[in-house]
């Protein structure tokens, strides 16, 4: 039965990541007295983007092409590594976590890639923001990933989580609290959410990933959007892992406590985005650097 379940919770993600998209919408849209669009409005948008041709620019190769079909499959692959509360992955071995931060490293480059080869100096621009702060949000989740084995004692993402129970945050409150804080700040950091930048902005001297795919169409631009969700929902998973210590030793139980943790995160997210402004660029690295010093300083903690 938990082998079933496991196997089932990347299918699981593959179908409802959208939706969370669309909790985060519709909680905008409640929290600014407006009605918004359906829940499912991102599988209409992803399908619509799917049915349609693309348009290369003449200055470009097959990278552009490349750029969102890898990342999806390497996001895809990480769906196989990641636990989602109690629920093990499908697949578990020592070190899956280095694994996972290296599909979402080989995700962000091949994406940053795609962006330089289209010729626009636009993309470019976003290019550039992104590489770098990437360069300080990758050692942030290192960081915590490291925080968290220490704490465990596991080497593995699955035999990690699977120990994050009420007595382990009783033993280690702190360490675990800023993990989860730091797992929260790097959902808003990597998917590009309020207040670090607004997916729904079109002025590209202030955007930073949607300015990478402005010469994208088509199914690659679905190929981007469908992406953008599963990243949401891979580094939500290790946040609700944390946050959520349900381990019932029943596996169906622990998914759906893991899947209303996601659902409770998709509001709070939206709330975020409805009740704060996006912060100036100058201060985006500010926000980054201390979620690396806050995972950090669980490290430390841990070591003790």
């Amino acid at each position: 039965m938990k082998l079933l379940v496991s196997w089932l919770l990347p299918l699981i993600a593959m179908l409802a990541a959208p939706l969370l998209i669309g909790l985060i919408n519709r909680t905008k849209a409640l929290v600014g007295g407006r009605r918004g669009a359906p829940l499912l409005q991102p599988y209409r948008d992803i399908r619509k983007l799917l049915a349609r041709g693309a348009v290369y620019s003449d200055t470009g190769t097959w990278v552009p092409q490349l750029g969102p079909v890898a990342n999806l499959a390497g996001l895809v692959l990480a769906l196989l590594v990641v636990p989602l509360a109690g629920v093990r992955a499908p697949i578990a071995f020592p070190g899956d976590l280095v694994v996972v931060a290296g599909l979402l490293g080989l995700g962000r480059f091949l994406t940053l890639l795609a962006a330089l080869d289209t010729g626009s100096s636009f993309e470019g621009m976003g290019a550039s923001r992104e590489a770098y702060f990437g360069a300080l949000s990758e050692p942030a989740l290192f960081l915590a990933l490291a925080a968290l084995v220490r704490v465990t004692g596991e080497l593995s993402l699955s035999g990690a989580y699977a120990r994050v129970d009420t007595e382990l945050w009783a033993n280690a409150f702190p360490v675990l609290a800023l993990i989860a804080v730091t797992f929260l700040a790097l959902e808003l950091i990597e998917n590009s959410r309020m207040p670090v930048d607004d997916p729904t902005t079109h002025l590209e001297l202030t955007m930073i990933h949607e300015v990478m795919v402005l010469d994208h169409s088509g199914p690659d631009l679905g190929f981007i959007h469908y992406g953008a969700a599963l990243k949401l929902w891979l580094i939500g998973a290790l946040l609700i892992g944390i946050a959520v210590p349900v381990r019932s030793g029943n596996s169906w139980l622990d998914l759906l406590a893991g899947l209303a943790g996601l659902t409770l995160l998709a509001v709070l997210i939206g709330a975020i985005e409805s009740l704060f402004a996006r912060m100036r660029l100058a201060q985006t690295p500010q926000f980054i650097v201390a979620a690396g010093a806050f995972a950090a300083v669980a490290l430390v903690m841990a070591l003790r």
